[in-house]
């Protein structure tokens, strides 16, 4: 079986015990599959006869998407498959977007999809879909925009609405969408951004309005603060759902996710969970098939459950690419689940930096 079938298979029903296994074969498939994670592995001692666990097998900072093809080069896509997603942002006039190439599109929908299912539609509802992000139809490039339209078809009933573009999200419309779904009784399933969660909540405010969504409505934010002069914590985002749509706490949910990875992590809340976390402190669960550790930020050594460090993860739906990820974000894991504390400072990023430089060399 080749491996990218014996990831389908895992993710469709994950067995702990053989997850270390597969991963270590994962690595040894990207190692002989992706060259410039290849070099890279080499200038750390990393050989796969080498390597005998998960915690030995070299973590890549995401920011190397930005310098380097990091994508499978030995194994054919399927025609009409391979999909490059890009991240957002330029840097210093220049423009630093990371590319991440999915040569197959149906791991990355088997993984969002299995893992939003169980966190955000535990219940087998099917609800009235607001999107206040564009979908892939909008923003082809965007993995976000992807997992959203998937969602739609998976999980919407109805007529979808989206009131995203590029250049921004129409509020009005938005709030003529839930409009109707109050006077209807219809749930309703509300995803975006931070930044246009805090657009949507101010609105209400102006115009004095608050809405009561029926009964099982839903809130995904995905995070991204960026445009907003008070940027909202997610906590304030769930507080700010109940107090103008009527939405019940444990139903609004923060996705933790990125480009660089096709797999996702969300709020454990009673709805989805035993967990009661207050909204502010929330803890965070991953797929079955995505490794989760918290590392030393200079040793980029594990570190002990409750002690803060950098965020590392190997994604097994990430096959195509590099599985192994160490990210430029603090976190704890506590109980089985991370919560994720913010952005690493530059002096605290010392390990990621550590895994860029020879990449942003190439460039140089």
């Amino acid at each position: 079986m080749a491996i990218y079938d014996e990831v389908r298979s895992f993710i469709e029903a994950p067995e702990p015990a053989h997850f270390e296994p597969l991963a270590l074969k994962v690595f040894r498939h990207q190692f002989d599959a992706v060259a410039a994670y290849r070099e890279f592995c080499l200038s750390r001692g990393g050989r796969p006869g080498e390597v005998l666990s998960l915690d030995e097998v070299p973590a890549l900072s995401t920011a190397a998407f930005k310098y380097a093809e990091l994508g499978d080069s030995v194994t054919p896509a399927e025609p009409g498959e391979a999909r490059v997603f890009m991240t957002s942002g330029t840097t210093a006039g220049r423009d630093e977007r990371g590319r991440h190439r999915v040569p197959r599109l149906d791991i990355y929908r088997a993984s969002a999809l299995s893992h939003v299912r169980r966190m955000l539609f535990p219940d087998g509802a099917r609800t009235r879909m607001l999107s206040l992000h564009p979908t892939a139809e909008r923003m082809p490039e965007s993995s976000l925009g992807q997992m959203i339209s998937w969602m739609i078809e998976e999980f919407g009933a109805g007529d979808a609405l989206c009131v995203a573009e590029r250049q921004g999200v129409e509020i009005g419309a938005a709030l003529e969408f839930l409009r109707a779904a109050e006077r209807r009784g219809e749930p309703v399933c509300l995803i975006g951004t931070t930044a246009a969660f805090g657009a949507l909540f101010d609105e209400l405010r102006t115009r004095r309005v608050r809405l009561f969504l029926a009964r099982g409505s839903r809130l995904m934010d995905t995070g991204g603060a960026k445009g907003q002069s008070r940027p909202l914590r997610p906590g304030q985002v769930v507080e700010h759902a109940q107090g103008l749509l009527g939405l019940d706490p444990a139903l609004g949910i923060n996705e933790y996710g990125m480009t660089e990875m096709c797999s996702q992590l969300y709020d454990a809340t009673p709805f989805n969970s035993r967990r009661d976390d207050p909204p502010d402190t929330r803890r965070k669960l991953g797929p079955g098939w995505l490794g989760v550790a918290v590392v030393d930020p200079a040793s980029l050594n594990r570190v002990a459950d409750g002690q803060p460090g950098l965020l590392r993860f190997f994604d097994l739906a990430n096959v195509g690419s590099v599985s192994a990820i160490l990210t430029g974000d603090l976190g704890v894991m506590e109980g089985g689940a991370v919560r994720v504390l913010g952005r690493a400072e530059d002096g605290e990023a010392r390990g990621c930096a550590l895994g860029i430089e020879q990449f942003a060399a190439r460039e140089s």
